[in-house]
This record gives structure tokens, C-alpha cells and sequence, in this order.
């Protein structure tokens, strides 16, 4: 059984192959492939407001982080990032993160949640976003070098978490 917890410092450290593939690979993250572990650590575990694993008897699968996504006027809408481990792909990690995201946001008095930048072509997130009730806001052209398919176009999507539309 998959279960989810907030994540240890020593849960970096085997969070960190995970992390380093995804962003070596150059096809849904704009981060620094040349990113160390330290920098990655207050970039995934420190700096959000709180970081969740995933994990199954003992194997980390992936994780993911809930932050602001603005402050003042805008701090209502947070911003959480998904890694899965290549080994778990397919087998609904992402989709329990991402309900369980949006359950943590809500008790941390969010309204909505906003994706920045989806690569369009990361079709399979894509589908599970709009899935779980995500709308495609905007498209940013040409916004991420693929290491395959040059430059490609980003998404950003959008959640509304809350009932009705506060005064």
C-alpha cells in the first residue's frame, strides 16, 4: 500500500536519484541539470512550505511540494512540483500526490492551486491534471528547451479549491 508522509531530512538524501534523473532529463522540469545535491535540497525540501513522500514498504516512489504561489493579493493560490520515480510511473503516484495536495492546500487555507509551467509535451500529466479538474489558463510558447524536441510550448493550469468565491 502507497502511502503518503511529510518528508525527513533523511528522506532526501534517497529522494535525490529521483530527482537528479528527472531533472537530468530535460523533458518536464526547468531546472538546472548541473543542480547539486544542497541546491536541490532548499529548492525541494526547504524552501516549500511543506514536502510529502511517497512510499511503498520502504521505497521512496516520489514526492512533491506545496508552496505560495504569490503573496499579499495573491497569496490565496499555492503551487506544488510532482516527481515520481521512473520505477513507480503508472501505477497512480502522481494522481494520490496531487488529491492529497490539493487536500493539504485546502487545510492550509489555500483557494486554488496553479501549475506554472507544464510542458505541453508531457501528455501523460497533461491528461491527469485536466483529469483531476485542472484547465489549461494559457500556453507560453517556445517556453522549454526538450532535450529531444527543441523548443516546445509550456502550460500554465489552473485549480479552484474553494466553494464559493470569497467577498
Amino acid at each position: 500500500m502507497i502511502t503518503l508522509r511529510p518528508m525527513t531530512d533523511d528522506d532526501f538524501a534517497r529522494f535525490w536519484p529521483i530527482y537528479h534523473a528527472v531533472v537530468a532529463a530535460q523533458e518536464t522540469y526547468a531546472f538546472d541539470p548541473a543542480t547539486t545535491p544542497d541546491a536541490a535540497r532548499v529548492q525541494w525540501l526547504d524552501a516549500p512550505l511543506c514536502t510529502w513522500v511517497a512510499e511503498e514498504d520502504g521505497v521512496l516512489l516520489g514526492s512533491y511540494y506545496l508552496k505560495a504561489n504569490a503573496a499579499g493579493p495573491g497569496g490565496h493560490v499555492c503551487n506544488c512540483g510532482y516527481m515520481v520515480g521512473e520505477a513507480a510511473r503508472g501505477r497512480g503516484v502522481a494522481r494520490l500526490m496531487c488529491e492529497h495536495s490539493q487536500q493539504v492546500a485546502r487545510e492550509r487555507g489555500f483557494l486554488a492551486m496553479q501549475f506554472n509551467s507544464v510542458v505541453a509535451t508531457n501528455e501523460v500529466a497533461v491528461a491527469l491534471w485536466q483529469k483531476l479538474g485542472f484547465d489549461v489558463v494559457g500556453r507560453l510558447p517556445r517556453a522549454y528547451r526538450h532535450a529531444r524536441h527543441g523548443f516546445v510550448d509550456c502550460l500554465v493550469m489552473y485549480k479552484w479549491l474553494g466553494g464559493d468565491v470569497p467577498a
